[in-house]
């Protein structure tokens, strides 16, 4: 029996290596020039908190800022948490909840986007008669608390 070896095509190395190489810099491009595009922009992420998971600290310290509109970072046992705040409402119905948060470096300081939705009840809604004070309170994979934070709000259609 006589058995032949098929024979592969040659390879033209200078092509080969020229497709590779132009390859290499499409993927490296994709990769990282979003990250030079955004500015040095990071997305941070977070665990939002049921309220018997906020750590004492932020529960004794939130009676200060919960009539207020605002976003605020703190450090609690080498952990950064974001709570954001929607002020004193008058009914039930009302909510916040945070959709993204992103890092940004400006002027070599260190500024926390917080986009939030606030949601207001409807005006044939049912609820409660009672004075309340809406706010989210997450925990970030940050390792250090920002130098400023920007609170964006937007409200669903």
């Amino acid at each position: 029996m006589n058995y032949r070896i098929p024979k592969f095509p040659s390879i033209r190395w200078k092509q080969f290596i020229a497709i590779t190489a132009i390859l290499l810099v499409a993927f490296v491009l994709v990769k990282c020039l979003p990250y030079f595009l955004s500015g040095g922009d990071h997305e941070v992420s977070f665990v939002v908190l049921e309220n018997n998971q906020v750590p004492d600290r932020i529960t004794r310290i939130l009676p200060r800022y919960r009539t207020l509109e605002r976003a605020l970072a703190t450090e609690v046992e080498e952990e950064i948490y974001v709570i954001v705040t929607r002020g004193e409402k008058s009914t039930g119905g009302y909510t916040v909840s945070i959709e993204s948060m992103h890092l940004i470096e400006e002027n070599e300081e260190r500024k926390l986007v917080v986009k939030a939705t606030f949601k207001d009840p409807e005006a044939d809604e049912l609820v409660a008669q009672v004075i309340t004070y809406p706010y989210v309170a997450v925990k970030t994979n940050l390792r250090e608390l920002p130098s400023l934070i920007d609170l964006q709000i937007s409200y669903p259609d």
